[in-house]
């Protein structure tokens, strides 16, 4: 058995005056939990250093203080030290400033020597780049980062880590059945995702609660299903400085099914013992892409962008 014991740390909500040190803290209480629960791997959300700054319009001086320059710096040793000790490997979202002067959404993986192993920067940026009236809030992550520029890699973990191929997305790549396949056709065995997801539409407030959390479930549950592949979803949730977000951590079994789900919007850790030969079935029966996919009727999804029906 190729087996990771998951851990899926749910974070609750991270005010505009919470320092990265009180957030760290927090992180490392969980990765306490979770260690004392058998882990080897724990997986903390989207922007997990922060709070989710780009429902504000702000001038880019003030824009740049929730950028990290370097990975791990003084704020995030703690965990990375602590996460080394336990022999835990971690994986969380930031906000990440270039030498050059990039900005881009990103999340990293260590291995459970604590060294960064991956890297993956978001690719599907929604919202909109100007201030927008219209809005109930903001949601300014096109002015705020460019659009990753390292595709949808994966990595062939350690040993002491199952040898997992292992790929990562962040929040709303998972809507996007494209960024899965790529997954998919790489052989993933554990797609890891965290996310910040407003609990109301800004543009549409009727949408409600129970509708935005089936939507979010249902786009793992079928890019799991549909890749074989396991797969961790994991919030930042509650409410920041009056802004609500969504919870909905998850964790999925290659059939598409949740086999662990939060209850709460608070600091809360989900675990299971994943096998990742339970990958194999589903990768060598309805998906052996090698037997039936037709990619000669599959040219539209990147020859173009824009939905084009027929005239009439």
């Amino acid at each position: 058995m190729r087996e990771i014991v998951l851990g899926a740390a749910q974070m609750g909500p991270i005010q505009r005056a919470d320092s990265r040190q009180a957030v760290v803290r927090r992180m490392i209480d969980l990765l306490e939990q979770a260690h004392g629960r058998g882990c080897t791997l724990v997986v903390y959300p989207e922007l997990a250093l922060t709070t989710f700054f780009p429902r504000w319009l702000m001038d880019w001086a003030e824009v740049d203080d929730w950028f990290e320059r370097e990975m791990p710096n003084p704020a995030t040793a703690p965990l990375f030290d602590r996460a080394r000790a336990l022999g835990v490997a971690i994986s969380f979202g930031y906000a990440e400033l270039t030498p050059e002067g990039r900005r881009f959404n990103t999340h990293i993986l260590t291995d459970r020597q604590g060294a960064i192993v991956a890297k993956y920067r978001k690719v599907h940026l929604p919202g909109h780049s100007e201030h927008d009236p219209d809005r109930a809030f903001q949601h300014l992550e096109k002015r705020y980062f460019e659009p990753g520029d390292l595709g949808f890699p994966v990595w062939r973990l350690p040993a002491d880590m199952g040898g997992a191929v292992a790929g990562m997305m962040i929040c709303n790549d998972r809507r996007w059945p494209e960024a899965w396949r790529v997954l998919g056709l790489q052989g993933v065995e554990l797609a890891i995702l965290g996310y910040n997801t407003p609990s109301v539409n800004s543009q549409q407030g009727e949408e409600g609660l129970e509708k935005r959390l089936y939507h979010s479930e249902l786009s793992v549950c079928a890019g799991a299903y549909q890749n074989a592949t396991w797969a961790v979803a994991v919030a930042k949730a509650g409410d920041e400085d009056g802004h609500p977000l969504m919870g909905g951590s998850i964790i999925v079994d290659p059939d598409g099914f949740v086999v662990a789900r939060a209850e709460t919007e608070a600091d809360e850790l989900l675990v299971h013992a994943c096998d990742m030969d339970a990958t194999r079935f589903g990768k060598t029966t309805i998906f052996d892409f090698a037997r039936h996919r037709r990619i000669e009727h599959y040219g539209r999804i990147c020859g173009q962008t824009a939905a084009t029906p027929p005239a009439g």
